[in-house]
């Protein structure tokens, strides 16, 4: 006889039902490419270019900004304004801008997320005013020692549904695009696919930190890291192309903003993987203009990806995730949704 799903795996199950995929028009597809390539024009000048003296801590959390990081939001703020001025844009650094109406004085329903610089720490670490450049004379050991893991992050929703995502490196010249009903490619042409993993006891786990973890969902993620067979931290963004290619199993996070997470979901399902928050919902942000875009409101931000569907569940039942984080009116999907 075959054992009883729990009621976690259960619901998990149900909320992550199929649905039928949005078709992304090529030309949005091609604007992306554009916004990651302007994007990259400015982090590429400030990378390992005595960036330190560039860095503000202004962040409520105390987290870097960077010229770069404003500028290239700029950049890809100015080009979304002059090609798709209807869309509205959400930017880490800028906030919200709402789109001009459409002509019967609707709204587009469009929205791009971005986030310049995701893991804006790693593109920072090791530059030259720290102690160990004064014991290397050789510019190209410096740079072997810098940390090129942070990414650009280019999402486009409609109604609140991540359709299209954008994950790119500029340094190592790689870019992860994954569109609703359509693979995820890597570099433009090369077709990803997600590892089989059909127990959670040989997962690789990968998070960013163990310090972005606290309280309940620490305990909860612990769970997680004690049962799988290698835990990892670091990379950020970088974690979810590594598992979109079939490097990793699980990326499992908490904290997390609607930039650092929203353009990785069509990237991770894409790929054949599954991506959601840790009580199985799909990630959706359903803001409109009533809501006012209120950010804070949407947290915390728990999200989990996994390569394989099997690991997915089993994780979820180690979270048993119940903490009443996410909205849920009426049955519907709303996580993140504004107050």
């Amino acid at each position: 006889m075959q054992a009883a799903r729990s009621p976690v795996a259960a619901a998990a199950e149900a909320r992550h039902a199929p649905q039928q995929p949005l078709e992304v028009p090529a030309e949005l597809i091609d604007l992306a490419h554009r916004l990651a390539d302007a994007a990259a024009e400015v982090t590429t000048k400030y990378f390992r270019r005595g960036l330190l003296r560039h860095i503000s801590i202004s962040k409520s959390d105390a987290s870097p900004v960077t010229e770069a990081d404003r500028q290239a939001e700029e950049a890809m703020r100015a080009l979304l304004t002059q090609n798709v001025p209807t869309h509205a844009i959400f930017g880490e650094e800028g906030g919200m801008q709402a789109g001009e109406p459409e002509e019967d004085g609707s709204d587009s329903g469009f929205l791009w997320v971005l986030d310049p610089i995701d893991g804006t720490k790693s593109f920072i670490t090791g530059e030259h005013t720290s102690p160990l450049h004064l014991q290397i004379s050789n510019l190209n050991s410096i740079l072997q020692i810098k940390k090129p893991v942070f990414g650009t992050l280019i999402a486009l929703l409609k109604e609140g549904v991540p359709i299209l995502g954008v994950l790119d490196q500029p340094i190592t010249k790689e870019r992860w695009v994954g569109a609703s009903g359509q693979q995820t490619t890597l570099n433009a042409g090369q077709p990803l696919q997600t590892r089989s993993c059909r127990d959670i006891s040989g997962a690789y786990l990968y998070a960013t930190t163990p310090h972005m973890f606290s309280g309940e969902n620490e305990a909860a993620f612990n769970r997680v890291r004690d049962n799988v067979r290698i835990p990892l931290y670091g990379c950020d963004c970088y974690a979810y192309g590594l598992l979109a290619a079939g490097f990793c199993d699980l990326v499992v996070e908490a904290d997390m903003k609607p930039y650092d997470f929203l353009a990785l979901v069509p990237i991770v399902e894409g790929a054949g993987g599954v991506m959601t928050d840790w009580r199985g919902q799909h990630l959706r942000w359903a803001v409109t203009p009533s809501h006012g875009y209120a950010v804070d409101a949407s947290l915390p931000g728990e999200v989990i990806a996994a390569g394989d569907a099997q690991v997915h569940r089993q994780a979820l039942e180690l979270l048993d995730w119940t903490e009443p984080d996410i909205a849920d009116e009426g049955g519907v999907d709303v996580a993140y949704q504004t107050a």
